[in-house]
């Protein structure tokens, strides 16, 4: 699946597999706990093979690739974009993924502030001086990139990590 090196991407919603299928009894959810080891134990992993910088963008890399597929394979990008928000909202916390608030739209210049609480990656982490959510801020560009064609920034710039209770994200166009 994954053996070559390459430049573009291969992944696919399909890879994800027929989880019905193949988890009949213990289904869709699995703990936090499980997902924050995948994540953090990479991540570690990225910074000592690479750097901090690398191991960040890796990381905002994978979540604009997942933001993308995310918005294709999850959302009906049809909708206005108050409607659009709202089922966003819907499915992230329908997933337990976190619940999404918009603080400001100016919808003029596509400058957006929202916040996730109650967040997948760092909620109830400890204190710590750097923010974590770098896999989040690639997931909103890739689901607003995807959603409106037009490329986004997307930067946290309030997290759990930095005494924050919800992670704030500041997004404007490229």
């Amino acid at each position: 699946m994954f053996k070559e090196e390459r430049d573009e991407n291969l992944f696919s919603w399909k890879q994800l597999g027929d989880l019905e299928r193949g988890r009949p009894n213990l289904g869709m959810t699995c703990p936090v706990v499980v997902y924050r080891l995948l994540q953090y134990t990479l991540r570690d992993e990225l910074i000592k093979q690479f750097d901090v910088e690398k191991g960040k963008q890796v990381f905002i890399n994978a979540g604009k690739l997942a933001g993308a597929e995310f918005c294709k394979n999850m959302l009906n990008t049809n909708l206005e974009f108050n409607e659009f928000v709202a089922e966003l909202q819907t499915v992230l916390k329908n997933l337990n993924v976190g619940i999404l608030r918009i603080e400001k739209a100016d919808l003029e210049t596509m400058e957006l502030v929202l916040t996730v609480a109650e967040d997948l990656d760092c909620s109830g982490l400890p204190p710590s001086d750097e923010t974590v959510c770098e896999y989040d801020e690639g997931f909103i560009a890739g689901i607003l990139n995807t959603y409106t064609g037009k490329a986004f920034h997307v930067k946290e710039i309030d997290c759990w990590t930095s005494g924050d209770t919800v992670c704030r994200f500041a997004i404007r166009l490229e």
